[in-house]
Parts: C-alpha cells; structure tokens; sequence
C-alpha cells in the first residue's frame, strides 16, 4: 500500500515525503480505535508542534524546510531556483511563465527577479530561441498558422517585438503550402457535397489562423483536382471575392 501511495498524488513538484509519514497510521493506535494515554500525549505533542509558528502553514517556508520539516529553512533564492529547474524540466519556459510558476509558490518578486535575471544571464532562459522554436514545432506538428501562434507566444508571455522576429522565419510561402497539405489531407477522408465539404474546410483552416484568402484558395485548388463535380464547383468560387465579404485580406 505504501508503495501504491507513493506513485500516486505526487506530481513532479510535490514536496518530499515526510519522515514517517508512511507509518504514522501503523503505529498509531488512535487509528484503529484503541489509543492508550501515552499515545494520546504523543498525538497531542505532535499537534502542538504542527499548529508552532515555526510550522508551515502552507507558506513557501515549508519548502524551505530541509528534510522535510526538520532542520533550519533553505533560503528563498534555493527554494527559487527549485522551482525553476523542476518547471523547465517538464518544457522550455519563458521568463513570464517562470515567474508567474515563483508566484504561486509565494516568492517575493525581489527574489523572483534575482533568479531569473540569473537565468537570463547563462542562458537558461531565452525568450526569442523559445519563440522560434514554438513558431516551428507547433507550425510543423499542428499547421498553426502565424495568427494563430502569435496568439499561442502572447499568452506564454512573449513580447510583440520578439514574437515578430521569430513569425518572420515563416514565410507566406510555406504557410500558403501547409494550408493546401492540410486540406488534401482531410480531403481524403471528406464526405458530402462540394459546397458544404468547401465550408468545412475553409473553417477549419480558419481555426488554425489561415487568412480568409490564403485558406479559400488552399481549398478551391484542391477541389478543383478531385473530381469533375468539385472542380465545377470551384471554378465558380472567386476567391479574392469572399475574402473581401470576410473583411480579411490575405496580409
């Protein structure tokens, strides 16, 4: 059982076990119905020691404790650089991100400022090669389109400037391609008449941040060399048109 606890509950930035605490059900008799007098005075013991100033109260000093509760406490900045090292080991983080994860632990700022600029320092935290290498995994894996991932940096906290430099390494060329792979790619599987199949694609590329014209001629090209009937179909669509009644223009 102690095992099965042990996995379970304890996410990568869980605070160590206690010593003990395991055990303290097994030893306790209270537990089980049947506490003697010098087990209710350790238990009261144990309660005063808990409800002690010197007690976390689920302040970042708990962290700070060594050994989990015993010990004198670990500086802030330790407790800091802590918390850090365990969040950029899930993913590369942003300046932002890291500082918002030293907030919810109750980090002061001034410490929070002093690690980071730290970090900035030797490299550990880098924005701009952070937001160039979203813009090309989520580009590659997702299709997300410049709109789309200038969203994706703004909430990861990524300032305008360096988003700009890092969307620039995708150019229109290769987003007007990714919208026409994606589209034969869901094309395969599409089902219906052109019109309603021309609706959902062009939708769906509009999800992905795809410009009204970029997704209506990625979509109208790819009708046109299914069959007959599509291409019918898509000679009829003006795809600078639509744009137009979509108040989007391609840039």
């Amino acid at each position: 059982m102690a095992g099965r606890r042990a996995r379970t509950g304890r996410g990568w930035d869980a605070s160590p076990p206690r010593t003990g605490e395991a055990t303290d059900e097994a030893v306790d008799p209270q537990l089980s119905g049947a506490a003697g007098p010098r087990q209710r005075r350790a238990r009261r013991g144990r309660a005063e020691a808990g409800s002690s100033p010197e007690a976390g109260n689920g302040q970042p000093g708990d962290d700070r404790r060594s050994g989990g509760g015993s010990g004198p406490p670990r500086p802030e900045s330790e407790v800091a650089r802590e918390i850090c090292l365990r969040q950029l080991a899930v993913r590369p983080r942003t300046r932002a991100e890291l500082a918002g994860a030293l907030a919810r632990r109750g980090i002061s700022e001034e410490v929070a400022a002093e690690v980071l600029d730290r970090y900035d320092e030797v490299g550990i935290i880098d924005d701009a090669a952070f937001a160039r290498a979203w813009v090309s995994s989520r580009h590659t894996g997702r299709g997300l389109a410049r709109r789309a991932l200038a969203n994706e940096l703004r909430q990861r906290g990524v300032d305008g400037d360096t988003a700009s430099e890092a969307l620039e390494e995708l150019d229109e060329e290769t987003e007007a391609e990714t919208a026409r792979a994606l589209v034969d790619r869901k094309l395969r599987t599409a089902r219906g008449e052109p019109d309603a199949v021309f609706r959902r694609l062009v939708g769906m590329l509009a999800r992905k941040g795809y410009p009204a014209g970029v997704a209506i001629r990625a979509v109208k090209d790819a009708l046109a060399e299914q069959s007959a009937e599509a291409a019918e179909f898509a000679d009829r669509i003006d795809a600078d048109a639509l744009a137009d009644a979509e108040g989007e223009p391609d840039r």
